[in-house]
């Protein structure tokens, strides 16, 4: 415990244990309610977290170490799941394109921060003019490669050890509790669709459900957390919920151009590990442009 705490600061030590005490709360209620359906899809959801957040956790007992780690795993386990759709050379060359992502965030910032938005606005446009299902994996890959390595990159952010670590964890309290959020207030209160062809179960009442529930978290997380004022907590809670349901939207507009429903069935009840960083590719280089150019100091 000593060392946990030694790793993590009591701040994000007791943020984790309400995040898991409330989750511990979730699957209960859950189980209760829906003890007559013990495979429906929210009681699979919320029993999946059990693997999610400790893996998240270890990643930050690790940290740096850690984050690397997890951008490694994600890499691994998306590569598995894209490889069918990207030909036979995907594999090869896509991993040596996550390598040289991981070395040049490292090593060559300024190059990382030119050539990765070239080579995504070209693969776009590839993509734009061909349709082609490997054209398409391509862009997915380098799309996560990218928004992988900003996680890498918390660590250089021009702040303390200690404030970096807290918002990396922000981070991900934020855009996996948004994402509950928005799946619980869908599934109790959805009644109007936002996009139908692309994602059926999308409708504004989840989105709405998902801003307010990340608003408050972000509230109470950041200031426990001594991240930000009100104001600039507020801001990042708006703009990373709805950055959040832009990414899960953009891989649904990808699984409908497979014809599939998941990219793989990896968790129960969240599909591959594509279906579960969707919204990380959009909140963790989002938040990180946020703090590099909104952030001015802890108050």
């Amino acid at each position: 415990m000593q060392f946990i705490v030694a790793s993590l600061g009591t701040e994000i030590v007791t943020s984790l244990a309400m995040l898991y005490l409330l989750l511990g709360m979730a699957s209960l209620s859950v189980g209760w309610t829906l003890r007559a359906r013990p495979h429906s899809q929210l009681r699979l959801q919320v029993n999946s977290w059990w693997f999610i957040f400790p893996v998240l956790t270890a990643s930050l007992l690790l940290h740096p170490a850690g984050t690397v780690l997890l951008v490694l795993a994600i890499g691994v386990l998306a590569l598995r799941e894209l490889t069918p759709f990207g030909g036979p050379r995907f594999a090869s060359l896509a991993a040596i394109a996550l390598a040289a992502v991981v070395i040049s965030t490292y090593l060559l910032p300024p190059a990382f921060d030119l050539i990765m938005p070239a080579v995504l606005a070209l693969q776009l446009l590839l993509y734009a003019r061909q349709r082609a299902p490997a054209m398409l994996a391509w862009l997915l890959w380098l799309t996560l490669c990218y928004s992988c390595g900003f996680l890498i990159r918390y660590d250089s952010l021009p702040l303390d050890a200690h404030q970096r670590l807290a918002w990396l964890f922000y981070l991900y309290a934020l855009t996996a509790l948004n994402d509950v959020a928005q799946f619980i207030s869908g599934t109790v209160f959805g009644r109007h669709r936002i996009a139908p062809g692309i994602s059926p179960n999308k409708t504004w009442q989840g989105l709405a459900g998902g801003v307010a529930v990340t608003l408050a978290l972000s509230l109470l997380l950041g200031r426990h957390l001594h991240l930000a004022g009100a104001r600039d907590l507020a801001l990042y809670a708006v703009l990373l919920s709805v950055g959040g349901f832009c990414g899960d939207m953009m891989f649904s507009a990808a699984k409908r151009a497979y014809g599939v429903k998941d990219f793989s069935q990896l968790i129960p009840g969240h599909g591959g590990i594509l279906d579960r960083v969707d919204s990380l590719v959009v909140t963790a280089p989002l938040l990180y442009f946020l703090i590099t150019h909104l952030y001015e100091s802890t108050p």
